[in-house]
């Protein structure tokens, strides 16, 4: 990353004689420098920046886990790009990729192009798919970021059934592109029928488990047998195998499989959007391969550019109507995202990252649900992999209903996520109130950095539920606005 002059640290040997003084110096030029980046962001960037404003960070140096500000200060990071970076920052793997293709002088730019770094790549992400849907597979690229795959997903299914509606989730995220945001659960327009996500902890019907699950299934049964509905015959249904920004709710299996049941006998084509939970994030290298079940299409982003932008839709061969030139994108041909992608989907495959995600997630999972017993304003802890979701409650109000999950509490939420930056933690939020902190570390995370996180998560936790209300904002003179999002763009 190229560093402005009023970015970088200072650093080099200062004379003996003057060691001390200079080292303060130079804290002080950082700080100093730190601060007149933030204040020159805050008058000069959109209103619509959303981790700045809760993250008053300015990295300059990164590599793994670790970010380092221009302040010298040092923060491990699970937020790791909203769950892009699946090796961590500045991988050698990904940087070698890329500078190979810088060094073979090929070029940049191709628009949609055969070439060998694409075929590469193409080949790479065929291997990492389910056989069963590899083996009939058609691959576009598109736009650039998740929201655009998502786009072209509703544009390719509703030209290959030649329908309109789509089916999606209460709670579902995916994107901030007109298309993507109406199927999304914030939708201001809602022009996409809302069907009922299970969960346990905060069941639709209040029930939670199995029986909460099977009612949402019949539900959507419902609506789509039922003459009287109000809803035709969709396009096609999408959905998220572990919902992210909906509070990191994973989907239960027998669910999925019933969905999957559902459209195929209705003719529906299925789409995941894999966005954020693909290339080994939950345990598994794609999150549908958790129920077994082969969608019709599948939406990837974030991970499989290896920190570069880059997006794909991956579908059945027998929904490929479209004519030439019918969905393009200018920057579909990334040949650098395409180098660093084919790494990293490579590296993960062959070390056995998805395998590693599930057993550390699943013991982190385990360790802070000790944490849950112990402070009563953890209402619940959840997730899939590295894929950590631990929502945020007030311990004194009364709960909707006898044995029902307490108010969420999004100021208590906020404190966490400033008491882990203090702690150097990046963390993110999300959840319907902005009330789950979620973790999303790289893959690549060492077991002593998981406890460094949970020993940091925890103290964090402890700290917000002992600090009376109206605790203080961090300093930073951006402090408004909404926690970010981190999906699709």
């Amino acid at each position: 990353m190229a560093l402005t002059e009023s970015a970088v640290v200072p650093v080099g040997r200062e004379p003996e004689e003057n060691h001390e003084g200079a080292r303060e110096g130079g804290s002080e030029r950082a700080r100093v420098a730190h601060e007149g980046i933030l204040k020159r962001q805050s008058a000069r960037e959109s209103a619509a920046r959303t981790y700045a404003r809760a993250l008053p960070i300015v990295p300059v140096r990164a590599r793994g886990l670790t970010i380092e500000g221009a302040d010298g200060r040092r923060y491990l990071d699970c937020l790791s790009g909203a769950g892009t970076l699946a090796l961590g920052h500045n991988h050698p793997v990904v940087l070698e990729a890329i500078r190979n293709v810088l060094d073979s002088g090929a070029p940049l730019h191709v628009l949609d192009l055969a070439t060998p770094v694409k075929d590469a790549f193409i080949t790479e992400l065929f291997h990492t798919l389910p056989p069963q849907f590899a083996e009939h597979a058609r691959v576009q690229f598109c736009g650039p970021a998740g929201t655009d795959a998502v786009e072209a997903a509703f544009k390719l299914v509703r030209a290959a059934t030649g329908r309109s509606g789509m089916l999606a989730f209460t709670g579902a995220y995916h994107g901030m592109t007109a298309g993507a945001l109406e199927a999304s659960g914030g939708a201001p327009d809602v022009r996409v029928t809302r069907l009922p996500y299970p969960q346990d902890y905060r069941c639709p019907y209040g029930i939670g488990g199995a029986r909460g699950a099977e009612l949402a299934a019949r539900w959507t049964e419902s609506v789509l047998d039922d003459t009287k509905s109000g809803v035709a015959r969709p396009a096609g249904m999408i959905l998220e195998p572990v919902q992210g920004e909906g509070g990191v709710i994973p989907a239960p299996e027998d669910w999925m499989r019933r969905m999957r049941e559902i459209t195929e006998a209705r003719s529906i084509p299925l789409i995941a959007d894999e966005v954020q939970t693909g290339v080994g994030r939950t345990g598994t290298f794609w999150a549908v391969e958790h129920s077994g079940i082969t969608p019709d299409v599948m939406v990837m982003s974030k991970a499989i550019g290896g920190s570069l932008p880059l997006a794909v839709v991956v579908y059945r061969e027998d929904l490929d109507v479209w004519e030439p030139g019918a969905h393009a994108g200018t920057f579909r041909g990334n040949q650098l995202a395409m180098a660093a992608g084919t790494a990293t989907l490579a590296y993960v495959r062959e070390n056995r990252l998805a395998e590693r995600a599930g057993t550390l997630g699943a013991r982190m999972l385990a360790q802070l649900r000790l944490l849950a017993h112990e402070l009563p304003c953890i209402g619940d802890v959840r997730g899939r992999g590295l894929m950590i979701g631990v929502e945020l409650v007030d311990p004194e109000a009364v709960a909707d209903s006898v044995g029902g999950p307490r108010p969420a509490a999004p100021e208590l939420a906020a404190a966490v996520q400033r008491e882990c930056l203090d702690r150097g933690l990046i963390v993110e939020l999300g959840g319907r109130h902005a009330s789950v902190v979620r973790l999303l570390p790289p893959l690549t995370i060492s077991d002593e950095q998981a406890s460094a996180v949970l020993d940091r998560l925890s103290d964090a936790v402890a700290a917000a539920a002992r600090e009376p209300a109206g605790h203080p904002a961090p300093r930073c003179p951006d402090r408004t606005g909404p926690a970010g999002r981190g999906h699709g763009g």
